[in-house]
């Protein structure tokens, strides 16, 4: 497309600039998760527990596990 070489330290914000694109695809990809959430959240509760991550037990070590609804809000 600009023929930028893999090695250059650009930002994906800067390239799309250049190239006079916009972010549809991220904006596509967000919409489709938030419509996936407010079908998974009237489902029954098992499911509800699950995507909000407050389901009993032990937690296992290390990093914690990344929850749907942390990667909806940013």
């Amino acid at each position: 497309m600009l023929r930028i070489p893999w090695t250059t330290k650009k930002t994906n914000e800067r390239v799309l600039n250049e190239a006079n694109k916009r972010r549809s695809l991220v904006r596509t990809i967000r919409k489709r998760q938030a419509t996936f959430l407010g079908h998974v959240m009237r489902r029954g509760k098992l499911e509800h527990l699950v995507t909000t991550g407050k389901f009993e037990g032990k937690r296992s070590r290390g990093r914690p596990r990344e929850k749907i609804m942390d990667g909806l809000a940013t």
